[in-house]
């Protein structure tokens, strides 16, 4: 297994011989590598066992080394960048020819964000390069929100995890991009669209996940346990498997039918950002168990609950 600990030279040291590494950010844990060695980035590929048509977001430590990476920075990316980075915000932006074909999978827009995680805000600055950084998990799977996430489900394939900690916002970034005037939300995520839309006005959602995605992580089926998932819609209320055999993950309640030692509830005070920030992490712990099939629901669609559902919808089947 991976090597676990807080050391910046190892991390460095690693990353400099073109290794790939697990980072924290404040999203999920990273699976990181120069983003500029097209050798690296193979490898980030080749370890998730991610398909190289998804293409991979770059990490940087400032604003300042945009310019670097990308030719062009509207003032609604600038706007946006000055009010949430670091953060859980990636923006779409046409790139340099520094950036390797393989990080955008050909595409002409690079994704860019700053992590707000203290260790890798340092490592990122002892570097030279930025960090293509997917999220450490086999290619479908739950993202990972601790180190020891990491080291069950990769840590062979890696020799070095930089431990930062249980993830403080535990969904993806939200990915915004630009075309002419109009600001379009990629990828809902760990930054709600209302505070978005404080800034820039009104944006437009691309609710569309494809096989052949414009920004990472918008394939449509993505974040799956192990275990059959399965969406109860509103109102639907009953279940048609052994109750002893089955799951429930919740937002604020239990579900009457089912035994509750098998179910976990996101937030039992209906908090948004606390039921972000475990989902994942329950997700795991339901597929741990030895229960058959995991029954879920969606949350209001407002605020994080739409980041939460996307995932939600793309992890489930129908039953």
């Amino acid at each position: 297994m991976a090597s676990i600990g807080k050391d910046i030279t190892e991390a460095v040291r690693f990353l400099n011989e073109g290794e790939v590494i697990g980072i924290p950010t404040e999203t999920v844990y990273g699976l990181a590598g120069n983003a500029l060695n097209t050798e690296a980035a193979a490898k980030i590929f080749e370890v998730k066992n991610r398909p190289t048509f998804d293409p991979l977001i770059i990490h940087t430590s400032g604003i300042e080394r945009f310019k670097v990476y990308v030719s062009e920075i509207p003032d609604n990316a600038y706007a946006l960048a000055e009010k949430f980075m670091p953060g859980p915000l990636t923006l779409l932006l046409p790139r340099k020819d520094n950036i390797p074909d393989l990080v955008t999978s050909g595409l002409e827009r690079v994704a860019i964000r700053i992590p707000q995680h203290p260790l890798t805000l340092e490592l990122l600055r002892n570097l030279d390069f930025p960090l293509a950084a997917p999220s450490a998990n086999p290619f479908g799977y739950i993202s990972p929100t601790s180190a020891a996430h990491v080291n069950n489900q990769l840590g062979n394939k890696i020799p070095y995890i930089l431990d930062g900690g249980e993830c403080t916002v535990g969904i993806e970034s939200t990915i915004i991009g630009f075309e002419e005037n109009e600001v379009i939300v990629y990828r809902k995520g760990g930054l709600p669209i209302e505070e978005i839309e404080a800034v820039v006005g009104r944006v437009r959602i691309n609710e569309h996940s494809s096989s052949n995605p414009l920004a990472p992580g918008m394939l449509k089926s993505h974040y799956a346990p192990k275990k059959q998932l399965i969406l109860l819609e509103r109102g639907q209320g009953k279940i048609s498997r052994d109750p002893n055999k089955t799951g429930f993950l919740g937002f604020m309640d239990y579900h009457e039918d089912i035994p509750l030692k098998n179910q976990l509830v996101l937030s039992a005070e209906g908090n948004f950002r606390e039921a972000a920030r475990n989902l994942f992490a329950y997700m795991r712990q339901l597929d741990a168990t030895d229960v058959e099939v995991i029954y879920t629901e969606l949350l209001p669609e407002k605020d994080l609950g739409r980041a939460i559902n996307d995932r939600i919808r793309r992890a489930t089947v129908k039953e």
